[in-house]
């Protein structure tokens, strides 16, 4: 796929391996940062009342304390702060800037307490570990970095570990070597088994989210469907009345006069409504093996038939692999309404010609509807899909049909062009198109189709693909 295209049907994740983890970026509101933040000051304060007070360490009180005391003004700070813009929602980057300053002032109080002869270095681990649970990794690399360097620091520099005034305590340097290699281990290892917790909960989450959204749309289009039954009920009768009126001003009208052929135009028409209707209303037999499958040409060309003959080219192509006839592929009335629709949508668009390709290889079977016609809005291709989004225009049906009625209204001899208006400007179609051929095992894409055949820049076409494996759609001998 190239550039220019996007895919409109929603993919599930890929729950194999880990390079296409979506990035985390939620992070930790403020509000969670404060609490978090005077729970380590309440700890850190506690041991060293207790270690200065109770167990007469002769370690630097008013240092640790002004230490303690700086954390304590940043957090007063941050409290302000969510008093004043009254937000609490997670910020990623603000998570990791608080993180990085808990890791420094963790390191300079170690630092004032033995280093990594302190057993209270362990410490370090924790938020690196928070950050590769809640933060982007490129966030949660960097304060990775910061809490290793934090432990090479404390390796080359750091005051005695405070001990009892009347014994001599000494760890040797390779065992302060060993620590600062089990911290370094600690830290990648649990920061690397947090992301992996997290980058699974958070891809059980958006197969979730992708399911929960799926069903929504099938409640939609059932929805939809109900109101489309209702629709050819309720609209048979006055469809029967307006052929009926047609008829007699045809029979009053004297032959070949304006006003036979505005009722041979309407007659037309509500022809084709009743069609529509019939389709509408009518349930399929599952059961029906003629129709069963057909060729994929031919199932190409049922679906082209109805939109040709108004001031457009159509033009229908199967390409297989050299040597190979085309497949047989189960016809069924998801693919065919679906594919229907999308070049109804193309013709509406179209300036002059509209192409329908069918691509096989051994693994899949595409096709592809183009047209010359000015291509997908930016504004309207990311929600592209949806219900009631649409931009449609006047195409090349609704001219002719427009251009009709207004010279019928001046008594001028109609434009000579066969008619047939589109269903419509609601932005249901492309929506239910879609829904139709995903439930067969289609993934719709969108992006760039034909170019102008007189070179006009006006625009440049619009191309929509729509992709199957083949034993999803291809009939197996």
């Amino acid at each position: 796929m190239t550039s220019t295209e996007a895919h409109i049907a929603p993919q599930p994740p890929d729950l194999d391996g880990w390079s296409d983890v979506p990035r985390r970026g939620r992070g930790f509101s403020l509000r969670t940062l404060i609490v978090l933040r005077w729970l380590t000051i309440l700890g850190q304060s506690a041991a060293i009342l207790t270690a200065y007070g109770v167990l007469h360490f002769p370690l630097p009180l008013w240092p640790c304390l002004i230490v303690i005391a700086i954390s304590a003004g940043v957090n007063v700070a941050a409290m302000a702060r969510v008093r004043r813009l009254e937000s609490s929602l997670p910020d990623g980057r603000q998570t990791a800037i608080h993180l990085g300053f808990d890791i420094f002032q963790l390191g300079v109080l170690l630092g004032l307490t033995g280093g990594l002869e302190n057993p209270f270095c362990l410490l370090l681990v924790a938020p690196v570990t928070i950050a590769a649970a809640a933060l982007p990794a490129r966030q949660a690399l960097l304060l990775g970095l910061l809490a290793l360097v934090a432990v090479a620091v404390l390796f080359f520099w750091s005051e005695p570990l405070p001990w009892r005034p009347y014994e001599h305590f000494h760890l040797p340097t390779l065992y302060r070597l060993g620590m600062a290699m089990a911290l370094v281990t600690g830290v990648v290892f649990t920061a690397g088994y947090a992301w992996r917790v997290a980058a699974d909960a958070e891809k059980l989450e958006l197969a979730l989210a992708t399911t929960q959204d799926v069903l929504q749309r099938e409640q939609r289009l059932a929805a939809l469907g109900g109101l489309a039954a209702a629709a050819a009920h309720e609209l048979g009768t006055p469809l029967a009345t307006i052929q009926v009126v047609a008829k007699e001003m045809k029979r009053a009208a004297p032959p070949g006069g304006e006003v036979a052929e505005d009722a041979d135009l309407i007659l037309q028409q509500a022809e084709r409504c009743r069609g529509i209707l019939a389709q509408l209303s009518q349930q399929p037999e599952g059961d029906d093996a003629l129709y069963a499958d057909v060729a994929l040409k031919a199932l190409l060309e049922e679906v082209v038939q109805p939109h040709r003959g108004f001031d457009l080219a159509f033009e229908v192509a199967v390409r297989t692999p050299p040597g190979q006839p085309a497949p047989r592929v189960r016809r069924m009335p998801e693919v065919v309404h679906g594919l229907s629709t999308l070049v109804e949508n193309a013709a509406d668009f179209a300036r002059s010609r509209v192409e329908v390709r069918a691509l096989v290889d051994a693994g899949w079977i595409e096709i592809e509807i183009l047209d010359d016609g000015p291509g997908f809005a930016s504004d309207i291709l990311p929600r592209l899909g949806e219900p009631y989004v649409t931009s449609r225009p006047h195409g090349k049906a609704r001219r002719a049909l427009a251009d009709q009625i207004a010279a019928a209204a001046r008594r001028r001899p109609p434009i000579e062009a066969p008619i047939a208006p589109s269903q419509g400007g609601m932005g249901l179609g492309f929506f239910i198109a879609r829904t139709l051929l995903e439930r067969t095992g289609g993934s719709v894409s969108v992006g760039q189709g034909l170019s102008h055949a007189d070179g006009k820049p006006a625009g440049r076409g619009a191309r929509v693909a729509v992709r199957w494996a083949r034993p999803a759609l291809e009939v197996a001998e």
